[in-house]
């Protein structure tokens, strides 16, 4: 494992277009690093420590805050095209001209917008549980997966919920994740505000309102793309994935079994597995 880990990896700081993004770097190798795409209302510490030592352990490894989120100043992006702006001016700032990206839920929207703004951009991208952009199902969550994804102060039974299936091997492994994502103790990432969360989900909305023709746009994506999520997302549908890998030019699919949205922290070990023998 690399000597810095998620747990020990400094926050720093890097400036573009008036924002003060708030990032992290760990691990080395790999053709080129790999940015990582954080999902609704998340920050820094909200990726799983698992998750990003294996990742890094391969290759260099890079967390960042969307503008208006966490440690990240500025102003919390209403569309995703927005935010695809904000990543591309933040991979400038860091002097990075080529990566690349896995995006999880909206940072798989995200990074499907980067992939069509600025193709040369991105060498191989990873969409994780998340869904093209007009598909059916995408315009909003469900009652109950919205109040738990809303609350003003999200707790671990509302991560659980939301990202992990209704089974009991399934919130058995969130718990665990639970225990693994609270280990850094010292310079943590400063909670997301109700600010942000209304911006995004406003993001959320926008990218699904029912649009067929939009689903076209993803023969656009030039770069090898790897699709992976659980077997039963309660948040983004399941079939979503299917549609992409369907109509990205050269995509293949991995669906982990009983899995909902979070299915990259129920199974750390295998899907990095899985995104390093890919960018590989």
């Amino acid at each position: 494992m690399p000597s810095v880990t998620h747990r020990t990896a400094p926050t720093r700081f890097a400036e573009a277009d008036g924002v003060r993004y708030a990032y992290r770097r760990l691990g080395s190798g790999g053709e080129v690093p790999l940015v990582l795409l954080q999902h609704f209302t998340g920050n820094l510490d909200n990726w799983d420590p698992a998750l990003v030592d294996a990742l890094a352990a391969d290759r260099e490894v890079i967390l960042v805050d969307y503008p208006g989120v966490s440690s990240s100043t500025g102003t919390p992006a209403r569309t995703v095209a927005t935010m695809a702006h904000q990543m591309i001016a933040f991979t400038t700032a860091l002097g990075l001209d080529r990566v690349d990206v896995l995006g999880f839920s909206i940072g798989g929207f995200v990074a499907q917008d980067m992939a069509l703004i600025r193709p040369r951009l991105i060498r191989r991208l990873v969409l994780a549980g998340t869904g093209p952009k007009g598909a059916p199902g995408m315009h909003g969550w469900r009652e109950d997966i919205e109040t738990h994804a809303r609350a003003e102060a999200p707790t671990g039974e509302d991560l659980l919920y939301i990202f992990f299936a209704h089974t009991e091997t399934s919130q058995a492994k969130g718990v665990e994740f639970l225990g693994r994502f609270m280990e850094r103790t010292e310079d943590r990432d400063v909670p997301s505000s109700l600010e942000s969360r209304d911006a995004q989900y406003d993001a959320v909305l926008e990218w699904g309102i029912p649009d067929h023709s939009a689903l076209q746009r993803l023969t656009g994506i030039q770069c090898p793309t790897l699709v992976i999520q659980g077997d039963d997302d309660l948040m983004i549908p399941t079939r979503g994935s299917h549609l992409m890998a369907g109509l990205i030019p050269d995509a293949r699919i991995r669906i982990y079994p009983d899995a909902a949205h979070a299915f990259l922290f129920q199974y750390p070990a295998e899907v990095a597995k899985d995104v390093n023998e890919f960018l590989g």
